[in-house]
Parts: structure tokens; C-alpha cells; sequence
């Protein structure tokens, strides 16, 4: 469906329709190819966001748009009263590429993680007979998702402002702090630790070598459970299937989404055999979790879609070389505007560049110049494109962004 409406008129029209949660910026965009958006008004932006870490195929790719078209021909949902082909391909698609035994579908990351958390509690009190064991470890600095109960796994106080009381318990350690962590995940109430395998709206924060196999070794021996949250470092982001192979450690639970459905919404918890036994129907009792959507055929066709594309086109190889052009690209920019530009960071294609002042500012002047980014915490702008991005429109992107910094934007007043 096409509009002859102009922006200014749609703009208006969202701001009469719209509950004022967002802050978005003017643009409407209206179709895209690969790494490029056009508006409503035909203007072409270059897409760094790639709809958050989403769009990992980037847009409207050819044989994705065919196999959901033809899904759709098919079969769109049934609900899980019922298996469905998709979700059963999908699961073992996960599962040939992953450390997980067992995966459960929903939607979204939040609910993956709000999951993720019921399936690691009940493991404490029904498998391993430890009823005490409720608290949540989190870090400071994390993000889980908006939930409430995945707001309060977040470890960012101003997410979770103005939503109390919260779920708990859950206490805050501070990221890459093994000390702390073995501190918290030794009391009798600890139940397990959710982490992030970069710290993505934290800031795109990657942990020193060896702090996720010293969670993994502390976990072992205090019996709690290691989750590691991979909605944004998850399916190849990192330039490996998940971000904790870099590190050569296992999870107990991995949540997934974003990238998983290359921009159709779908989540998961994967999990080993053991842990998933946290799920378990018990003789007589009632389905522990579940969702209405979770698994539907069109998701779950997207998902073994994206990794079967993934996997043929090389992109896992793509996203290390492409990733590797990026990083060396923003370490250029902070060499050449030292005080507006800071720090460059990242892996794969998730990389960030912290800034002396205003990232706000930098993402909404090279937006006006046609590049889109995004914000990864206060200081640090996001480069999260899609995995068919090419090195000439990284460059276009990264050119654009210097013209940003050596305009002033990103430098301190004082």
C-alpha cells in the first residue's frame, strides 16, 4: 500500500493519534533495499541502524520477501494448542547451531528474557528442590527489555522510574566485576545471572577476556544458573552465530530476538536439556509458560529463513571483515577529531563511538545529512547496519559522521 500523503501531513497525523511514549524523529520512511530507506517524500537515507540490530538482511531482501510471501499463502497461525511445520524447522535450526538443547518461541526479547527469568526460578524450585533461591543477579549498566518484570532486570535506574513496585529480587553488580559477581551469586537466595554478552545499551561495552568463563566457573560452583542475553549480540551480530563464542563459554539460557526474524517479530529461550526441565508440565499441574503468538508459521519461517541465508551467503564471514573495515574506520575518527570523538568500540557490526558531548545531537545532524544512527547510551553513537551493508556505503556512513564531528557537534563547551 502506497500514500500520496506528504511527511508534514503524516507527521501531523501521528501527533494527534499517537500516545506520546516516543521521541521520534521527523521522518517517515516508507520502503527500503538493502541498506538504503526512502521517505514518504522520496528522500534516501543510509541505514546504520538497521531497525535497531534487526533488519540483519537488510531490507525488502529478495528470497526472505519470497519465503514469507509464500508462508503467508499458506499459513499464518494456528496458536501453540497445535504443532506447526515452521516452528519445529525453526527449533532445529537453533539447535544445530547453538550449544541449546531446547528452545521455547514468543515474541519479543522482553518476553524472552521475562521468560528466560519464570524458567530459571522454577528450575531452582522444582528441580533443584532450592525454594530459597529467587534472586535475580543483574548489572549495572544492562538493559533487559520494558516489561516490568524485565525493566527491573535492567540496570539502568531512569528505565525503571515511575514503575513501581518492581519485580524482585534482583541485585546489581557492576559489569565485567568477577569479585562482585561471585560476592552475589554465593548467597543461599541467589537464583542466577543474566548478562550480556556486550553490554549494547549500556554503551556497546565489551568485557575483558575471561570474565564470561569466570561467570561460567562461578555458576558451577554456587549452583545458579547462567543466562546470557543475546537479543542484540545474537544471530551473527558478532560475526559468530552467537556473541558468547568468542569467549568459548555456554550459557545455561540464551534469549534471543531482533536479528532472529531479519525484522518479522519472534523471540526465543533456548536452553540445555537441564535447564529446561525448569519448564516441565508436572503430573496434574497447569503449562508453566506459554504464549498465543509464540511459534506462529510466519516467525518461525522468518527465523530459519534468516540462518539458513545466513549460513549460505557467507555473511558470518561478511560481518567479521565489514566489522573489522567499521572499527578501524571509527579508531580513524577518533584519531582525527581527539575531544568530539573518544573511543571506538564494538565487534562484528555492533560498534559504537563515544563522544565528547551531545550524541543526540550527532545522530539528528547526520540524520539532516542522511545517514541514520542510533544512540547507545548518553555519550556513545550506535553503528548497527545490516549484514549486506558494503564497505563503500560504511565509508559514505563514516564520512558523513566526520563531517558531523568536524562541524562541532560532539565537542565540549567547556
Amino acid at each position: 500500500m502506497t500514500t500520496n500523503r506528504t511527511s508534514a501531513d503524516l507527521l501531523a497525523l501521528a501527533d494527534r493519534t499517537f500516545i506520546k511514549n516516543y521521541r521520534q524523529q521527523p521522518v517517515v520512511l516508507a520502503r527500503g533495499a538493502g541498506a538504503e530507506l526512502w521517505d514518504v517524500d522520496g528522500r534516501r537515507y543510509l541505514d546504520m541502524t538497521a531497525g535497531i540490530a534487526v533488519c540483519c538482511l537488510g531490507h525488502a531482501h529478495p528470497e526472505l520477501t519470497r519465503r514469507l510471501a509464500e508462508q503467508l499463502g499458506r499459513l499464518t497461525h494456528v496458536s501453540n494448542l497445535y504443532w506447526n511445520d515452521q516452528q519445529i524447522l525453526a527449533a532445529d535450526a537453533i539447535t544445530s547451531r547453538s550449544f541449546a538443547d531446547r528452545v521455547f518461541f514468543c515474541n519479543t526479547g522482553a518476553e524472552a528474557n521475562a521468560g528466560a527469568v519464570k524458567l530459571v526460578r522454577r528450575w531452582q524450585q522444582l528441580v533443584a528442590d532450592q525454594p530459597a533461591r529467587t534472586t535475580i543477579v543483574s548489572t549495572h549498566g544492562s538493559f533487559h527489555g520494558r516489561s516490568v518484570a524485565t525493566v527491573s532486570l535492567t540496570g539502568q535506574p531512569k528505565y525503571r522510574e515511575g514503575f513501581g513496585p518492581l519485580f524482585g529480587p534482583v541485585e546489581f553488580v557492576p559489569f565485567a566485576d568477577l569479585a562482585a559477581a561471585r560476592a552475589a551469586l554465593s548467597q543461599p537466595t541467589a537464583c542466577a545471572i543474566i548478562i550480556e554478552p556486550i553490554q549494547a545499551e549500556g554503551g556497546i561495552i565489551v568485557p575483558p577476556p575471561g570474565y564470561l568463563a569466570g561467570l561460567r566457573q562461578i555458576c558451577d560452583e554456587t549452583g545458579t544458573l547462567l543466562v546470557f542475553d543475546e537479543v542484540q549480540t545474537g544471530t551473527g551480530r558478532t560475526g559468530r552465530w552467537w556473541g558468547h563464542e568468542h569467549d568459548g563459554v555456554t550459557p545455561d539460557v540464551m534469549t534471543l530476538a531482533k536479528g532472529l526474524g531479519g525484522g518479522v517479530p519472534i523471540g526465543a529461550v533456548c536452553a540445555t536439556e537441564r535447564a529446561a526441565a525448569g519448564f516441565a508440565v508436572q503430573p496434574g499441574g497447569a503449562v508453566p509458560h506459554a504464549s498465543t503468538f509464540g511459534g506462529n508459521p510466519l516467525a518461525t519461517a522468518a527465523a530459519t529463513a534468516v540462518l539458513e541465508i545466513i549460513e549460505r551467503d557467507g555473511l558470518l564471514a561478511q560481518v567479521t571483515a565489514h566489522g573489522e573495515h567499521l572499527g578501524a574506520a571509527l579508531a580513524g575518527l577518533v584519531r582525527a577529531h581527539g575531544g568530539a570523538a573518544l573511543e571506538a568500540r564494538g565487534r562484528g557490526l555492533l560498534r559504537g563511538l563515544r563522544v565528547g558531548a551531545n550524541a543526540a545531537a550527532v545522530v539528528a545532524r547526520a540524520r539532516e545529512l542522511g545517514v541514520l544512527l542510533s544512540l547507545a547510551g548518553a555519550d556513545v553513537v550506535r553503528f548497527a547496519p545490516s549484514y549486506v551493508v558494503s564497505t563503500a556505503q560504511l565509508d559514505e556512513a563514516i564520512a558523513v559522521l566526520g563531517q558531523v564531528l568536524a562541524e562541532g557537534v560532539a565537542t565540549p563547551t567547556s
